[in-house]
């Protein structure tokens, strides 16, 4: 058995192991209180065809009747730190109140004392490994980087990251977000850098430079965030970016234009997203019973309509939780067998790399 493919099963087998013991438990009535006197909570980054968004947050809204405030929806995960820094003594409604941050964001947010500790009803069935010990952050949903293609636009579609370099994708190529402060976006670069690498990823975070400044310039990298609209438009006819944004992507076109979703045949990076409370929220109840919410059955089966892996899916699974719609659109699992999980001190590693060298190397203002 492959060392990638133990890190996937790793992951499950702790996944499974976990006690549902707290599975099925509810906020307290004290806690439901206390954050309907708040009366509000403010959210950021959260666009409602990210991993099934607008209908957790319909949904988390009819259960507790609270408003939500609902900031810069296309914002990335260091634009949300930064948020939390430039609002500590804000306590209307432009102080986020919780973040949904890359992996390795969350270490760096607790070292900075940007972030407070709940650990919710659940926190038993939350592998061990994707989350803080003390409550700080906690792991919500991974998936893995893919292709989103315009099948209109491009006949033959890439497999794999090598084939984007080719001269038929000129002026088709983007990214998800800004590989400067976008999790999404590095993660995109890293993992062309893992398949440039040959799966070494101490130098994926070079390579991945590299890819894209070649890819810059052939003429096929386009330096616009790409969303389903540019897709349909025809300015941005492959974008890269995580399958389940993908996958929501394809079914918000509804078939026009029809779209592929692509796992690539190397450099396949799954990518784990973590939640946390900011220290300074000014609705601190809200944004508690919002973690109760998330972590519920209810709110886990909610990413998984979103095509996002809730952390809890195999607790789920074990005690037949998930409705068998919802697993029947999930893609196949052997896009998955490969798929690499990068440690946190990978991540660190080659975020640094990626954010602070892509002005020198590539030099491609994403906008």
């Amino acid at each position: 058995m492959n060392t990638r493919l133990r890190r996937i099963l790793s992951l499950s087998t702790a996944m499974v192991i976990a006690s549902s013991t707290f599975a099925a438990a509810e906020p307290s009535a004290d806690l439901i209180a206390a954050a309907k006197k708040e009366g509000a909570l403010t959210t950021i980054a959260l666009p409602h065809d990210w991993c099934g968004y607008g209908g957790v947050i319909e949904g988390f809204k009819a259960k507790y009747g609270l408003k939500v405030n609902e900031l810069n929806p296309d914002a990335g995960s260091g634009d949300e730190i930064e948020a939390i820094k430039a609002n500590k003594g804000n306590t209307g409604d432009q102080a986020p109140d919780v973040i949904d941050v890359g992996l390795s964001f969350g270490p760096t947010a607790k070292a900075d004392k940007l972030i407070q500790p709940y650990k919710v009803s659940t926190w038993d069935s939350i592998p061990a490994t994707a989350k803080d010990a003390d409550g700080y952050w906690y792991g919500d949903y991974y998936g893995v980087m893919a292709f989103e293609v315009n099948k209109d636009l491009v006949k033959n579609p890439p497999k794999d990251w090598a084939d984007l370099l080719k001269p038929e994708y000129a002026n088709m190529v983007a990214l998800g977000g800004d590989p400067r402060t976008a999790n999404q976006a590095i993660s995109a670069v890293f993992a062309a850098g893992l398949s440039a690498a040959k799966g070494d990823v101490a130098k994926a975070g070079e390579a991945g430079l590299n890819f894209f400044k070649d890819l810059n310039a052939k003429g096929n990298f386009v330096p616009v965030v790409g969303k389903p609209a540019t897709l349909a438009q025809g300015t941005t006819p492959i974008i890269l970016r995580w399958d389940y944004n993908a996958l929501a992507g394809r079914d918000s076109l509804k078939g026009n234009p029809p779209v592929d979703v692509i796992v690539p045949a190397s450099g396949v990076v799954a990518g784990v997203y973590v939640q946390a409370i900011s220290a300074y929220a000014p609705h601190p109840n809200a944004a508690k019973l919002w973690m109760e919410y998330l972590y519920s059955d209810e709110g886990q089966v909610g990413w998984l309509k979103g095509y996002c892996h809730p952390i809890r899916f195999n607790d789920l699974a074990k005690n037949g939780k998930i409705p068998a719609d919802v697993l029947a659109k999930l893609p196949d699992p052997k896009a998955y067998e490969q798929a690499v999980f990068p440690t946190l001190d990978q991540q660190d590693a080659y975020k640094k790399v990626i954010t602070e060298g892509w002005d020198k190397v590539v030099g491609a203002s994403v906008k």
